[in-house]
């Protein structure tokens, strides 16, 4: 296209010039007296038209003394002038002023004393002069309209482009704002709570093992979630403050890490699920684990929205459907990662929960990775969660994943 693009100018001068030497050549044959030097005056002045759009200097130079070549053996009437138009038009557009003003005065001067001796009248040749001034006058006119439209053009296309460019650091600007923002308030009303409980938690065991007692499972569940949750959210705020870390390998939260990227803790993966049963058999939900197909190693973003959802599934079991049990299915198929998370709760299925904060989240990874999620009530009771997320080519097959049970 390119290409098609660049020879399309050329064609159309070499047309225009094309034109131009047929129109000369009928006039310079179609008039007594004339001989191959007229002939070859009129071709070459017309053949400079070529370049009238490259070198308009070099076509008014050429054009100019072909031209007045033939004026000044023959009377060859308007149209001898025509390629000293054109190239008074080129050369006055691409910014020039001298070089076309003395070409048109000595083309006229030299017209009108050719023409003089064999007029008719001197009202006759002034008339034609001033034709010919007109002419030339709104050549220069013209080009000089063109010029100033390509460059209010130009202006406008630059002002459109500074305009989009400062749009678009403004949002930037605005984003990186409300990242701070979003960090100030995560870190105010999130961290200090949380540290107090892991604070409170540590100091209930402590207190627990001094004496001698046996620490409840929950409070150890509690102190080990509270820590996860510390470090989690610590990463966090370091991307929302700095968001260039997200994609830096070396960076607890990059995406170099194993399982994790664009500023999540690298560990909060699959190989963590063994972790979070535990937890949530400590806090009392009796959880069984099933892993089917060759384990392998994950893409980032998959691994992560696996463990969230399996984190999220379990935390609405706990919280909705007290005393119900719960299965976590994880199964590695060639194209695609299927999780799946059943309970034997009392949900409902003729009256299905209304989604909360936690089902959007899900929808929302899953759907970021074009995957395919469902979360209903069970038709024997109990509630699925149940995500298909996509894999693409496999990375490496037969890893070992922590956790399973």
């Amino acid at each position: 296209m390119r290409s098609v693009e660049g020879w399309r100018p050329l064609a159309q001068d070499g047309l225009l010039a094309a034109v131009m030497a047929a129109l000369l050549s009928a006039v310079v044959l179609g008039t007594p007296g004339t001989g191959a030097v007229d002939l070859a005056a009129a071709l070459a002045g017309s053949l400079a038209l070529v370049a009238w759009r490259r070198a308009p200097l070099v076509s008014l130079l050429v054009g100019t003394v072909c031209m007045l070549v033939v004026t000044a053996r023959f009377q060859a009437g308007p149209p001898a002038s025509f390629p000293v138009l054109v190239s008074v038009f080129a050369t006055v557009r691409a910014g020039h002023r001298l070089a076309p003003a003395l070409a048109s005065v000595v083309f006229l001067g030299v017209d009108l004393a050719a023409n003089l001796p064999g007029s008719d009248g001197p009202v006759q040749v002034l008339q034609d002069a001033s034709l010919l001034v007109g002419w030339f006058v709104a050549a220069g006119v013209a080009a000089t309209v063109t010029r100033h439209r390509q460059a209010y053009l130009e202006e406008a296309e630059r002002r459109a482009a500074e305009a989009e460019r400062t749009r678009e650091e403004a949002a930037l600007r605005r984003a990186g704002e409300e990242r701070l923002r979003i960090a100030r308030e995560l870190h105010d009303s999130l961290t200090h709570s949380i540290s107090i409980i892991k604070v409170q938690a540590g100091v209930a065991v402590h207190l627990a093992r001094k004496r001698g007692e046996d620490v409840p499972p929950a409070l150890l569940a509690i102190q080990e979630a509270s820590g996860d949750a510390m470090r989690e959210l610590r990463a966090t705020l370091e991307v929302l403050r700095d968001p260039g870390h997200s994609d830096d390998p070396d960076h607890p939260g990059g995406s170099g890490g194993s399982g994790g990227s664009g500023g999540e803790v690298a560990a909060s993966g699959l190989d963590r699920l063994g972790g979070l049963v535990e937890r949530a058999r400590s806090a009392g939900l009796p959880v069984t684990v099933t892993i089917s197909g060759t384990r392998r190693e994950l893409p980032p973003e998959v691994d992560r929205a696996a463990y969230r959802i399996v984190q999220e599934a379990l935390t609405n079991v706990s919280r909705h459907a007290g005393g119900a049990a719960a299965a976590v299915r994880v199964g590695y198929a060639d194209e695609e990662l299927v999780v799946q998370i059943d309970d034997d709760g009392g949900a409902d299925p003729a009256a299905p929960p209304v989604p909360g904060t936690g089902l959007l989240g899900m929808r929302e990874r899953v759907a970021a990775l074009g995957g395919r999620l469902r979360a209903a009530p069970r038709p024997g009771g109990g509630f699925t969660v149940r995500a298909e997320l996509p894999l693409g080519e496999p990375v490496r097959a037969g890893l070992p994943l922590g956790g399973a049970s």
